[in-house]
């Protein structure tokens, strides 16, 4: 029997998704390739999208603790103005803004040390744990093929 004797119900429907089992294998499998990448293009978008607001939001997160800097930079020399004012009542003001000056370059000094310290603790820029886990692991393998 030829397939040029159609019944009615094998028919191509137009207009309407043909029944579950009417499909061929490979329609189904280009539809779902199509509806998966339709998806990851859609997760994409929205990744992008939630990512350039999140964006935004830390530029402006930023913008502001530069300006809080700014100002806390500011009220400390209003402090060391004050503490000086402070100072000149019972000494001289140059005597006072000389101890305010030293109490501040010792603070400069140490917190200078400090950051050096740990700049140094982090050099070099290198993994130097995993390269040297590596490069046991290499000598490990070496030894291995050795034997």
């Amino acid at each position: 029997m030829t397939d040029t004797h159609r019944t009615a119900s094998a028919a191509p429907r137009t207009g309407s998704a043909p029944a579950a089992g009417d499909e061929p294998v490979g329609e189904l499998v280009q539809r779902a390739t199509e509806q998966l990448t339709d998806l990851v293009r859609g997760e994409m978008r929205l990744a992008r999208a939630e990512m350039t607001e999140k964006g935004k939001r830390f530029g402006k997160g930023g913008g502001l603790f530069g300006g809080a800097g700014v100002l806390g930079f500011v009220t400390l020399q209003a402090l060391v103005a004050t503490v000086i004012a402070a100072l000149a009542v019972p000494l001289p003001v140059w005597a006072a803004a000389l101890i305010v000056t030293g109490v501040l370059a010792v603070a400069t000094g140490l917190t200078a040390l400090a950051g050096r310290k740990q700049v140094r603790s982090a050099t070099p820029p290198a993994p130097q744990q995993t390269i040297d886990n590596v490069k046991a692991d290499v000598a490990e393998i070496k030894e291995s093929a050795q034997r």
